[in-house]
């Protein structure tokens, strides 16, 4: 089992910054994989970004690349989003996902903070 809590959330000015940290417990030496995603209401989970808990290639999805950054503390056993240049359609419940190898999905999820965009 891996648990993992989510913080940072809360209101930003369209065009500011926030940064999301996740942080794992339990089983996060065998964690492969951390995803960030987020759901707007009425709408479907989105990919967001992704990184391999022991390093090497992020992943972005477009809608966030060059404006979205993914990062590793593990010694905190923390991934940290870092947002710029936030829109107001990108107000939603952000949540950090975790998969414990290649190809399985993400098994675990937190419980995700809100982020409120206002325009």
């Amino acid at each position: 089992q891996v648990q993992l809590v989510e913080s940072g959330g809360g209101l930003v000015q369209a065009g500011g910054s926030l940064t999301l940290s996740c942080a794992a417990s339990g089983r996060a030496f065998s964690t492969y994989a951390i995803g960030w995603f987020r759901q707007a209401p009425g709408k479907g989970r989105e990919f967001l970004a992704a990184t391999r808990w022991s390093g090497g290639p992020t992943d972005f999805a477009d809608s966030v690349k060059g404006r979205f950054t993914i990062s590793r503390d593990n010694a905190k056993n923390t991934v940290l989003l870092q947002m710029r240049s936030l829109k107001a359609e990108e107000a939603a419940v952000y949540y950090c996902a975790a998969a414990m190898r290649t190809g399985a999905g993400y098994e675990y999820w937190g419980h995700g903070p809100q982020v409120t965009v206002s325009s």
